[in-house]
């Protein structure tokens, strides 16, 4: 799914906007420094919940003024909506994406906070105290702001997380000669399912392209031998690769395939998924018997 354009994502910090401008407010504000809503997204739209040390970490630039200051961005199309109650194309302004990076055009600003005894880099108004905000909120710089930290993309682990849950193919075990077969006569197996599988699914927004391979097959027999192991699917006669011999029998057969996986992100070079799953394929059913010499009288 390809990113929002700076239009749906300024609309969408816009609405988020509302939830925090409660922070004049000194007991119930969201004041950016704990509890607001982390970065998101759902549904293939950008949620950008504003974390307060996630920003102030990307735009203070540490020491006092982390400290003594709360931080937000703001895009002129909210700031135009809180003054005006409207936003015009005006302020909307577009800045130059890099692949897999999210960057915006932002104002930072700031905004005195109590510290912990109860002091302020501005007078204190009684009533307020720590981690209370004061004064009013004051525009340090605007531009074109990465903001890819804020919602970095997925991890390895996560893909890993999503790719374990993926409806992957359960491969069917074939045997030859089909139906019942003959001690003395080695059965053939192979499996003509896909042994590939490509998903497209949507991680916080990003466009993740998982591709699966079947990496071992785990054939089991359902006699004494157990299992067999092997890389490849195996192929029909007469160029059959995986083959068993049995005694006169009944046996129920199914195999076990063990899945490894590439991955991209919004079309990047492609990265291994750490880790593999694995699928149990249907069981078959089969008789082998017992092949026995009769002699008779070709005159008869």
């Amino acid at each position: 799914m390809r990113r929002r354009s700076g239009l749906r994502l300024a609309f969408v910090v816009l609405w988020l906007a509302a939830t925090v401008l409660a922070a004049a407010v000194p007991a119930s504000a969201c004041q950016y420094t704990s509890g607001c809503p982390e970065v998101g997204l759902g549904g293939g739209n950008i949620d950008l919940g504003l974390s307060g040390q996630a920003v102030t970490d990307l735009v203070s630039g540490g020491g006092s003024a982390a400290a003594d200051y709360a931080w937000r961005l703001r895009t002129l199309c909210m700031l135009a909506d809180e003054a005006e109650g409207t936003c015009s194309p005006f302020d909307i302004r577009n800045c130059p994406q890099e692949p897999g990076r999210v960057i915006g055009y932002y104002l930072v600003q700031k905004r005195p906070v109590v510290r912990p005894d109860g002091t302020a880099v501005i007078p204190v108004p009684p009533g307020f105290g720590p981690g209370d905000l004061v004064g009013t909120w004051e525009t340090i710089r605007e531009g074109c702001i990465d903001i890819t930290s804020l919602n970095p993309p997925p991890s390895p682990a996560e893909v890993f997380s999503y790719f374990e849950r993926l409806p992957l193919p359960t491969l069917t075990t074939q045997h030859q000669p089909p139906g019942d077969g003959l001690s003395g006569l080695p059965v053939i197996f192979y499996t003509d399912s896909p042994t590939t599988e490509t998903f497209t699914v949507d991680i916080r927004g990003f466009s993740v392209v998982i591709n699966a391979t079947a990496e071992k097959f785990t054939w089991h027999t359902g006699d004494a031998t157990g299992e067999i192991v092997t890389i490849d699917p195996g192929k029909p006669y007469p160029d059959q690769t995986i083959t068993h011999d049995y005694r006169s029998g009944t046996y129920t057969a199914y195999l076990t395939v063990t899945w490894g996986a590439t991955f991209t992100v919004n079309g990047s070079a492609p990265a291994d998924v750490p880790g593999s799953t694995t699928t149990d394929g249907p069981p078959v059913t089969f008789d082998v018997l017992q092949a026995r010499p009769v002699l008779t009288n070709p005159y008869d």
